[in-house]
């Protein structure tokens, strides 16, 4: 059985990614969203990811990003992948994998089973696809909300493209998670927050415990 990949979202800080790496994260998050409690600029986002280990990977979070921005994020070499986490379509993923040569993950709302289904789209543009609660209409944020969906809603999942389970996850929850969904990466943000935006060392600590050896 394969190690469960365990993505912490939306670090800012030194303690808050050392806390990641010492729990055994095998992902590591980056906001740069301007709307987000958990944006950072690019050089914070440089900064961060020096004090990360080769071993885990660097993942760079965007919400519809022109191709300047991508360079800019990208300018670096920091980053090992980048989450797009707001309206691309299949054409737009695969055109910044090819462009920029890394591997690209695009998270999808889900709210129905249709939800789910209409991700097959992605099979050949992405790498991986995240498994997102859907925001409300009108919400200023498209995740990173604490908001779940029906787990149920997985089972059965046949797609031809890796893929991880976010929204709503905590240390409580987390093990149950895995077991409905089977899901083999899971990603958490506000789930390990004191506050909207500050990370907790110990819930990052906690979290990873919850789901066994990282």
């Amino acid at each position: 059985m394969s190690r469960l990949a365990i993505k912490i979202c939306g670090l800012s800080t030194l303690e808050t990614v050392g806390a990641a790496v010492r729990a055994g994260a095998s992902h590591v998050g980056f906001v740069h969203f301007p709307k987000s409690p958990r944006h950072i600029a690019a050089d914070q986002m440089r900064a961060l990811s020096a004090a990360i280990p080769a071993s885990i990977e660097k993942v760079g979070v965007v919400v519809d990003p022109d191709d300047e921005l991508l360079a800019d994020l990208l300018a670096s070499g920091a980053l090992t992948a980048l989450q797009l986490h707001g309206k691309e379509s299949p054409q737009r993923a695969a055109a910044i994998r090819q462009r920029f040569g890394l591997p690209v993950w695009k998270a999808i709302a889900v709210k129905t089973r249709a939800d789910i289904d209409g991700a097959s789209a992605y099979t050949g543009a992405v790498d991986r696809l995240l498994f997102d609660a859907k925001t409300p209409e009108g919400a200023a944020l498209p995740g990173g909300m604490g908001l779940r969906f029906d787990w149920t809603l997985l089972n059965g999942l046949a797609i031809g493209v890796p893929w991880g389970l976010s929204g709503g996850l905590s240390a409580d929850n987390a093990a149950e998670a895995v077991r409905i969904t089977g899901a083999p990466l899971i990603d958490i943000s506000s789930g390990v927050e004191s506050a909207p935006g500050i990370k907790s060392v110990d819930k990052i600590m906690a979290f990873c415990k919850a789901v066994g050896p990282c």
